[in-house]
């Protein structure tokens, strides 16, 4: 079971920047790959980054790729997301999220098991 809580949401202006934390519990966090996702105000919920459990393998929408970074420190049990040049569609509700065990697939939210509670994201023109 692993238990997940974010921080570091806000209201930024263009072209700022905002780091994402999620803090784990439990004791096997760095076997989990680990997900960010966002999700706008009437629309789905999509994959931003993704990244392994060793944190050897990445991976970003092509919307992000570029001004966003994520990492994750096993020994603290946290996964990042630095968000620079922020634009105003980046505003939504991030939420962090744990793989299902087994699973092979990352993209989609099925392929994730565990989920925090969300932090907000706005972005002002």
């Amino acid at each position: 079971q692993v238990q997940l809580v974010e921080a570091g949401g806000g209201l930024v202006q263009a072209g700022g920047s905002l780091r994402l934390s999620c803090a784990a519990s439990g004791r096997t966090f760095s076997t989990y790959g680990m997900g960010w996702f966002r999700q706008a105000p009437g629309k789905e919920r999509n994959l931003v980054a993704a990244i392994s459990a060793s944190g050897s393998s990445l991976s970003y929408t092509d919307s992000v790729r570029g001004r966003f970074t994520i990492s994750r420190d096993n020994a603290k049990k946290t996964v990042y997301l630095q968000m620079n040049s922020l634009k105003p569609e980046d505003t939504a509700v991030y939420y962090c999220a744990a793989k299902a065990p087994g699973r092979l697939g990352f993209t989609n939210p099925g392929d994730y098991a565990y989920w925090g509670q969300g932090t907000q994201v706005t972005v002002s023109s």
